[in-house]
């Protein structure tokens, strides 16, 4: 008998707990409030106020100057962490769903694990003082890695790949928004019509634009990657504010940010509908209980 099999079933149970689906479902309300945050202050920069910062640390600070605006960043830091985990929960036993063991999906599982921690550290630091991931971060954040990268040996080719990536995830996430691939995880049977209808609407819109975003942001990295200048490069403030300069002017920048906008309520939502648990069971999964058996129907006798 295999000595870690007890071990392993602990592990399950905890990944299937209802302790781990009320965190997950916290993360997906902390990741709401930012991106409907970044969305707000994206309106803002175009209807012409450029003094803020349309990207995380930007919403940070706009947290922090409420009222009790550090136990708010503590709570987002804290449901970031439970996505984080819950996604690890995914890469190690597989998420829902029939295809939620497949080697694929646990690896896109493992990388929103680093993705969710990582953001999830920044929010912490920024929470206890550090101003490294403040307003404007990710612009210069971007910037000094792109450089940073440059450097390296087959550099612009690495910087290239990189953005291509990025560019490619943003396509792919705007054409699963498109073809409502979120329906698969969404517990149909507990929506009316309208509100499906309406999660439809913050799906679709906040999907395409959150896309739109990462293919932008990887289309100049590309750009610094060919050109060999890091000042290419953009964070998300500086790739929302590029939507102004496109021909559509402040009007493309307008629609962006209020699908992003719109993707926070759709992360609200998906805190309340979306299905955590319940995929299939894979090796080291504890035993199913045996329901009570039916007794068998007993044939009635006539007398003779």
């Amino acid at each position: 008998m295999d000595a870690t099999l007890p071990i392993r079933r602990t592990a399950r149970q905890g990944a299937h707990s209802p302790a781990l689906r009320v965190a997950a479902r916290c993360g997906f309300v902390a990741r709401g409030v930012i991106y409907l945050l970044v969305g707000v202050l994206a309106l803002r920069i175009a209807f012409g106020d450029s003094g803020g910062q349309a990207d995380r640390g930007g919403a940070l600070a706009e947290v922090a100057t409420q009222p009790l605006g550090t136990p708010s960043l503590w709570a987002l830091g804290l449901g970031l962490a439970g996505m984080a985990l819950w996604r690890l929960s995914e890469a190690v036993f597989g998420a829902s769903g029939p295809d939620g063991h497949k080697p694929a999906q646990r690896l896109l599982a493992l990388g929103r694990f680093l993705f969710y921690a990582s953001v999830s550290l920044s929010v912490l630091a920024f929470a206890v003082g550090s101003k490294g991931d403040g307003s404007g971060a990710s612009d210069r954040q971007s910037r000094d890695a792109t450089a940073a990268a440059l450097e390296l040996p087959g550099g612009p080719w690495l910087v290239g790949a990189a953005g291509a990536v990025v560019a490619a995830v943003g396509v792919g996430i705007a054409v699963r928004a498109l073809l409502r691939t979120f329906h698969k995880n969404l517990r149909l049977g507990a929506l009316s019509r309208r509100r499906r209808q309406l999660v439809d609407v913050l799906g679709v819109s906040g999907g395409v634009s959150r896309g739109c975003v990462f293919a932008a942001a990887g289309a100049f990295a590309v750009k610094a990657a060919v050109r060999h200048d890091p000042g290419r490069a953009k964070g998300m403030d500086d790739t929302l504010r590029s939507f102004a300069d496109t021909p559509a002017g402040p009007w493309l920048l307008v629609l962006i940010a209020a699908g992003l906008a719109l993707f926070g309520l759709f992360s609200f939502a998906w805190a309340r509908c979306r299905m955590l648990c319940g995929g299939g069971r894979g090796p080291g999964a504890p035993p199913r209980r045996a329901g009570p058996r039916a007794r068998p129907a007993q044939r009635s006798r006539r007398a003779t």
